[in-house]
C-alpha cells in the first residue's frame, strides 16, 4: 500500500500530478467519469476513456476495465484510467493516498477517513477537516504551496492572464447541445475564425493564436460551458505538454504525501 496512490480526476492538472508521482515511483490509478469534458485533451490522461490510451511527455495512461486489469496495466509500466466517479475501487484497493484532483471547485465526495494520506487539489477542501493537505492552485506566490491548516484561496472564476489576455482565451458553448468541430488542437488561428459549432451556433476565436483546448467532437455540453480555449503565444508545443501551473501542483502534492507518509509511516 505505502506506493499506490488513487487521483480523482484525470484533467491536465490531475494528470500533471499523476506524471510526476508515477516518474518517482509511485503506483498511480486515475478515476474518471465516462464521458470526460475534459478540454486540454492531448495533455490529459482523461483522453484514454475516449481513445483506449493517451500518452503525454513519455508516460502513458490505459483505459482500465476493472480491478485484475488495474495490476496488469501497472505491470505493463503504464497508469490505469478507470470510469469510476465515486470511487468504488477503494473497496478492493489500499492505496496510501488519495489525490482528489477533479477541481470542480468544491469537495465532491473526498473524506479524510478514505485512505492514510489524504490530499485536496484548490478550493473546496478544508486541510485538518476533509483531508489532511490542500494545495493551492491559484497563481501567484503561493501557487503550489502545501497547506495544512485551512482552505486553499477561493476561485474568482476568472482565467489566469496570458499576454494581457484572460477571459477573451477562453471558447464557451453558446447553447446547449452536439459541439461539432471544425478545427482540431494545435490548429493555428485569428480573431473571428470558427472554431467548432454547438447545435449548429458558431464558436469563434475572440484572439489570434492556436487552438490549445477543445472538447471532444460529439460531446453534449451546456450553454456556458468551457469548451476550449486558444493560447495567444502561438506555440504549439504547449498544446500537448504539461503546463507550469500543473507542474507547480504537481510538486505540491508530491510534497504532501512524502511528508505525510513520513509522518504517519516514518518511511
Amino acid at each position: 500500500m505505502y506506493d499506490i496512490v488513487v487521483v480523482r480526476g484525470a484533467g491536465d492538472i490531475a494528470t500533471g500530478i499523476a506524471h510526476r508521482l508515477w516518474r518517482c515511483g509511485f503506483r498511480v490509478l486515475m478515476t474518471e467519469i465516462g464521458r470526460p469534458l475534459v478540454v486540454r485533451r492531448f495533455a490529459s490522461f482523461a483522453n484514454a476513456v475516449l481513445i483506449g490510451k493517451a500518452e503525454v511527455e513519455g508516460v502513458c495512461a490505459v483505459k482500465a476495465d476493472g480491478i485484475e486489469n488495474i495490476y496488469e496495466i501497472w505491470n505493463d509500466n503504464n497508469i490505469p484510467v478507470l470510469c469510476d466517479s465515486e470511487c468504488r475501487v477503494l473497496e478492493d484497493l489500499e492505496p496510501l493516498a488519495i489525490v482528489d484532483a477533479i477541481l470542480a471547485k468544491r469537495n465532491l465526495g473526498t473524506s479524510v477517513d478514505m485512505a492514510p494520506v489524504t490530499i485536496g487539489v484548490g478550493p473546496g477542501f478544508e486541510a485538518g477537516v476533509d483531508v489532511n493537505a490542500v494545495i493551492e492552485t491559484k497563481r501567484g506566490h503561493n501557487l503550489g504551496k502545501v497547506i495544512f491548516e485551512g482552505q486553499a484561496e477561493a476561485d474568482t472564476g476568472i482565467p489566469g492572464n496570458i499576454m494581457g489576455y484572460s477571459q477573451e482565451r477562453l471558447l464557451r458553448a453558446p447553447v446547449n447541445g452536439v459541439i461539432r468541430n471544425t478545427l482540431e488542437i494545435g490548429d493555428r488561428v485569428k480573431q473571428g475564425d470558427m472554431i467548432a459549432q454547438v447545435a449548429g451556433e458558431p464558436v469563434k476565436s475572440l484572439i489570434d493564436g492556436v487552438v490549445r483546448g477543445l472538447i471532444a467532437d460529439g460531446t453534449e455540453v451546456r450553454k456556458g460551458l468551457k469548451i476550449g480555449d486558444v493560447d495567444p503565444r502561438g506555440i504549439r508545443e504547449y498544446c500537448f505538454t504539461i503546463s507550469d501551473k500543473s507542474r507547480s501542483v504537481a510538486g505540491g502534492v508530491l510534497e504532501a504525501v512524502l511528508y505525510l507518509r513520513k509522518v504517519k509511516f516514518g518511511r
